[in-house]
């Protein structure tokens, strides 16, 4: 181990900095952080720092570096793209035995900065030791992933209850668990939820041992893409006792759920077995009712046709605390994948969503709304009701030679685009298979300019080679 990994209290501390551009802001802003005295030296600076020393900050000194400004200062660090100055700081504090930081410059260092993951109070440092500053940045980023962003609050929390806890819990392994159950229980849940006084309730009943409700928390899962996934939906996946899933979640995103989760398919397809919507209701409250983390995961967003709202009353009526992590719909991630901006300038001005579920003889739907020329129409479900679709437009005054698309496993790996005119409609619909979205507009022209997802991927090793299009115009 080449370095120590401290944390250091610098509330009120002498720091010094010596750089005036983008880099010495953002030590400075670091510093200033953890509550110290911040000055810095150099002749000239960037608009924020400037701003920053008129508002009282910190200090700014516009001189030269010289070695007196290191006088009563606890540590400093060099941010200056001058390496003969670099070089000056580095010799003087040496010379008065501070701690001294040279950006970039590892051999003139006695301290070095790690890359950091705040969830204040709980900080995480990571160092390569100055080898690799990349390397380090690139882990920070994936715990930032893992990390949930309420961890601090809770941690606060926490803290305040550790006398009474003390008092309650006597022994040590009896602390140790109870920290555990509500780390990974029902506590997170609420403080990740904002409802930080029923997360101090839960503190008070967990020690004892009535604390026996579970939860329920409606997650969208995307489009289908596993990358697509929120990070919120991910934690409470993988902290779920039961998850209730439907057929359009992917594979690939029912692969990060937590292992040892009960998992209970109530999807909906047509042609296949079908779970009641009442029977899935009366699930999410048996399981929530004796004390279960239940996960309630919808593929795109749980409140765009999703019935989503229509469970949670249930859930609501029942009295059970429950959540809900919006998804990226698919009208969103499936026409991103494919290429079409959902709106243009020039050629859709307003976008409009609706359901093809339905039936000829009960359509209540405003077609001359949706008929109208210069937006874009979404339309969810729709395969298997394309010609009465298609009619409804035409007859309410939208050309026939309107571009169409369907999108087909949008944003998945065998995802397929099948695109030609309203008139081809029911022609494409039948080439189509579920999960399928239905796009009219102008905006489906600009595919061929915009299909990214076709033509290149970011991650070679997981995306397809090809996205398969489809042309029937």
């Amino acid at each position: 181990m080449e370095y120590l990994p401290i944390f250091a209290n610098l509330r009120d501390r002498q720091c010094l900095v010596v750089g005036g551009g983008e880099v010495a802001w953002r030590k400075t802003r670091m510093l200033l952080k953890t509550g110290a005295a911040v000055t810095l030296v150099a002749p000239e600076v960037d608009k924020e720092i400037e701003e920053a020393a008129e508002k009282g900050v910190l200090t700014w000194i516009a001189e030269p570096f010289s070695a007196k400004y290191l006088d009563g200062v606890f540590l400093a660090i060099a941010a200056t793209d001058q390496p003969l100055v670099n070089a000056l700081v580095s010799r003087s504090a040496e010379e008065k035995k501070l701690l001294v930081n040279v950006v970039d410059d590892t051999p003139k260092c006695s301290f070095i900065v790690p890359s950091i993951v705040d969830r204040s109070p709980i900080v995480i440092a990571i160092s390569s030791a100055g080898k690799a500053p990349v390397l380090a940045r690139l882990i920070r980023e994936k715990l930032e992933s893992l990390i949930p962003s309420h961890t601090g609050r809770m941690a606060a929390i926490a803290g305040s209850f550790r006398d009474t806890l003390k008092e309650k819990v006597t022994t040590l392994t009896g602390r140790r668990k109870f920290w555990e159950m509500a780390f990974d229980g029902r506590f997170s849940s609420l403080v990740a939820a904002g409802r930080e006084d029923d997360a101090r309730e839960e503190l008070h009943d967990l020690t004892s041992g009535i604390s026996m409700r579970g939860e329920v928390a409606l997650v969208g899962a995307g489009p289908g893409d596993p990358g697509l996934l929120t990070l919120r939906g991910l934690q409470l996946m993988q902290q779920a006792d039961v998850i209730l899933y439907d057929y359009l979640v992917s594979d690939d995103v029912l692969e990060l759920c937590r292992r040892d989760a009960e998992m209970i398919c109530v999807g909906k397809r047509a042609g296949f077995h079908s779970v009641p919507q009442e029977e899935t209701n009366a699930l999410l409250v048996k399981f929530a009712s004796r004390g279960k983390r239940v996960v309630r995961l919808k593929g795109g967003d749980p409140f765009m046709f999703g019935r989503g709202g229509e469970e949670l009353q249930v859930v609501a009526e029942a009295g059970i605390p429950f959540q809900v992590v919006p998804g990226i719909t698919s009208a969103a991630g499936a026409t991103a994948y494919a290429g079409i901006p959902l709106t243009h300038r020039d050629h859709a001005q307003s976008v409009m969503f609706i359901t093809g579920h339905l039936k000829k003889e009960k359509d209540s739907l405003d077609w001359s709304t949706l008929a109208r020329g210069n937006q874009t129409l979404v339309i969810f479900m729709g395969l298997m009701k394309s010609d009465h679709i298609r009619d409804q437009l035409i007859k309410h005054g939208r050309a026939a030679h309107t571009p169409v698309a369907i999108i087909e496993n949008g944003t998945r790996s065998e995802q397929r685009v099948l695109k030609g005119t309203v008139h081809d409609l029911a022609t494409l619909a039948e080439h189509a298979s579920s999960p399928a979205l239905i796009v009219v507009g102008e905006v489906v022209q600009l595919a061929e300019s915009l299909n990214w997802f076709k033509q290149f991927s970011f991650a070679a090793d997981s995306a397809p080679d090809a996205q398969a299009v489809v042309n029937l115009e």
